[in-house]
């Protein structure tokens, strides 16, 4: 991997780092030489051998468990991980989740809530606890999972989490205004259909239907997103982009 010198040394915090992106983001920082704080919630098992696994290869690793879906967990988070780790530079604001599909007319307040204190709440509540460890380094990168689902409207049951990961675009665009002048940069990054466990319960007809619309001709891997985050959380590759969003889906949109 080509080494991305501005990001040595650098605190980072990924949420939602125990598998699929978030745990090919952690390890791709790792091997920038950055100190990681990995957030998970329920899969405390995958985290520690992750952990293991980078700090075996000389990496700063802080695991911090909380679920984002609470109210309040995201400050915690934000600030036991700047403590943890002495700063903070970069937060990737990685976890999310659709819940479960449903129709419309079978959407209720638990899973409203759920959908959208999880995938928007969070988002705003960790970004607003990181402003203060930022300014304390002169500024910093905040790098938002947004998603395909966010622009198309998203699959069969989804329009929770595609009216969610809209907001997360949006939110990105205020937040970019907003924190300039503190030289905070924040960006998203829009996966597509990405082979994670995201997709664990997506019936197989529904990926073959994505692959076939998929120009490339294929279901992305979690690897194929990491490029875009080392790009957007170093100033010397992206200092003069903010408020922008970066599509990873193989072509199948095309904005």
């Amino acid at each position: 991997m080509t080494r991305i010198e501005d990001l040595r040394g650098k605190a980072v915090l990924i949420t939602g780092a125990s598998s699929g992106i978030g745990a090919a983001l952690a390890r791709a920082f790792a091997a920038q030489g950055t100190a990681l704080a990995l957030h998970f919630n329920s899969h405390e098992a995958e985290t520690r051998t992750l952990g293991s696994e980078l700090s075996g290869s000389g990496a700063k690793i802080h695991l911090v468990r909380a679920d984002l879906s609470k109210r309040g967990e995201a400050k915690r988070l934000v600030d036991e991980s700047a403590a943890a780790l002495g700063a903070l530079d970069v937060l990737i604001n990685n976890a999310g989740g659709l819940g479960e599909r449903r129709p419309l007319a079978d959407i209720d307040d638990a899973l409203f809530d759920f959908v959208y204190d999880l995938n928007v709440r969070a988002v705003l509540a960790a970004s607003a606890a990181a402003v203060p460890h930022f300014e304390k380094r002169g500024g910093g990168n905040i790098v938002n999972v947004g998603s395909i689902a966010g622009v198309d409207g998203g699959g069969s049951g989804a329009s929770l989490y595609a009216s969610a990961k809209a907001a997360v675009h949006n939110i990105t665009r205020h937040l970019a205004k907003d924190l300039a002048a503190k030289n905070i940069r924040v960006n998203t990054v829009a996966p597509g259909a990405i082979a994670t466990p995201f997709h664990a319960k997506t019936p197989a007809a529904r990926m073959e239907a994505m692959k076939g619309a998929t120009p490339m001709g294929r279901v992305g891997l979690a690897e194929d997103c990491v490029g875009s985050f080392l790009f957007l959380a170093s100033n010397d590759l992206s200092g003069y982009i903010t408020g922008n969003m970066i599509h990873v889906n193989g072509g199948m949109y095309m904005p």
